[in-house]
């Protein structure tokens, strides 16, 4: 099955001047993207959008309490009417049931699909932020080259070395799972002096009465 997308196309037309050029490529770039992701998205994953659309909204509310309502009214015995559904609304709760089911289903369905969505834009910041820093590092290390050329010295508190450091992501989150070890260790070793202090906190006040 072939995917056809549609041309998206933005006039450039109308430039706001408070905006550099660059930023209002960036996006008009950013909403093509957008776009495109959606048209190619399927016909069933396109239904199940749809309906998790809807569900967010406030008809979605007012649907059901005018669905509620009249089934009430309906099989209430009024004017004549014969009940078809009798309290305590059997067949109600059992479709209500079987809406629940289906509903929670089409919101996961949509959830996992703008997760990973989420999971790419992730990753993109992710490689963008590590070549910013590659880059921001090269540079430093340029103008260090230029310092020593000039022969400027750098004030002694420069942290300029430090900045000069390749940063690795792997030690980046080793470094905050250490962290995170030892702020829980902590915590959990001021809880157990907590409990072992309390029973004596207790047998001194019991004694002093």
């Amino acid at each position: 099955m072939q995917e056809h997308t549609t041309a998206f196309t933005i006039p450039n037309d109308e430039n706001n001047p408070k905006l550099a050029d660059v930023m209002e490529q960036n996006i008009r770039t950013m909403l093509r993207l957008r776009h495109e992701a959606s048209t190619r998205r399927s016909f069933q994953y396109k239904i199940s959008d749809a309906i998790t659309d809807f569900s967010g909204q406030l008809g979605f509310v007012y649907l059901h309490v005018l669905w509620f309502g009249a089934w009430i009214v309906l099989n209430m015995g009024w004017m004549g009417l014969t009940a078809f559904d009798p309290f305590p609304y059997g067949l109600l709760t059992m479709v209500v049931s079987l809406e629940a089911i289906f509903l929670s289903t089409f919101v996961l369905i949509s959830q996992n699909r703008l997760s990973e969505a989420a999971e790419r834009r992730a990753d993109l910041d992710l490689q963008i932020g590590l070549l910013t820093e590659h880059e921001v590092t090269r540079v430093l290390q340029m103008l260090e080259a230029i310092h020593a050329h000039l022969q400027i010295e750098n004030h002694e508190d420069s942290d300029l070395a430090q900045l000069e450091m390749e940063t690795r992501p792997e030690d980046v989150l080793e470094e905050i799972a250490a962290v995170e070890r030892r702020v829980k260790g902590n915590h959990r070793n001021l809880l157990h002096r907590l409990v072992k202090r309390a029973p004596k906190q207790g047998t001194s006040n019991a004694a002093s009465e």
